[in-house]
């Protein structure tokens, strides 16, 4: 919140269980306080260097045009610093809620787990009879396929919770959503995990990658799990 009362586009946040949270209001227009927001707890979660999670909270749509002012510029800023908090060295959660478009989307879309309450929606923004040609177009199309999401990405059609879950754009619905994921200690540990974050890599890197090319990382990652296992035995 801003001190007049008015929700800000972004706002980051400390946790009494010491996880980053930033918290991401789709409604207002992308700002470069936005980025340089999301760009403070990406910096964060690099200087912790160790296990932990960033708990992104995504809430509201777009409710008017883009500003005339915004330059492709800031959005290049924009989709960067979504690619560092995809790539973030701590495991990033969405709790979302409601509508869910813009800036919100976005960001739920680089998020490694997703909680949703029952009425979430996921919205591709429509304006001048076209959807916005952000990169959530690409994470949509690259997380569930082209045919399943075609009229989201080419009509704007709205992605209703069941679909979501059904999609796995979202990966569970709560009616609370933060409560779901304090309630599962064996999620949480998982999650916690600084293992997690060299596997989405390795499964990130599977899109793009051949299997020669591959191979060596799979190996180092292998190699790193078995000297960690010999370490703890000898001990």
């Amino acid at each position: 919140m801003t001190d007049n009362g008015t929700v800000a586009a972004t706002d980051t946040v400390a946790d009494a269980d010491h996880d980053l949270v930033i918290r991401i209001d789709g409604r207002q227009p992308l700002s470069a306080e936005t980025v340089a927001a999301v760009a403070v707890v990406c910096g964060q979660a690099e200087d912790r260097g160790g296990p932990g999670v960033v708990r992104v909270e995504v809430s509201g749509s777009p409710e008017g045009p883009r500003p005339h002012d915004l330059k492709v510029g800031l959005v290049n800023k924009w989709e960067r610093t979504l690619r560092r908090l995809e790539r973030s060295g701590m495991t990033t959660v969405a709790i979302a809620t409601g509508d869910c478009g813009g800036t919100a989307l976005d960001a739920l879309l680089a998020t490694d787990y997703r909680i949703a309450r029952p009425d979430v929606r996921l919205v591709v923004p429509v304006e001048d009879g076209a959807t916005w040609p952000g990169m959530a177009l690409y994470r949509l199309s690259q997380q569930t396929g082209v045919a399943r999401i075609r009229r989201a990405v080419l009509f704007g059609r709205p992605i209703e919770a069941a679909e979501a879950l059904d999609l796995h754009l979202v990966d569970e619905l709560a009616d609370d959503p933060a409560g779901a994921l304090a309630a599962s200690p064996e999620l949480a540990g998982v999650l916690s995990s600084p293992e997690l974050a060299i596997r989405r890599q390795l499964m990130l890197d599977a899109t793009t990658t051949s299997f020669e090319e591959a191979l060596g990382s799979h190996l180092a990652a292998c190699d790193r799990v078995l000297r960690k296992a010999t370490a703890g035995a000898a001990s």
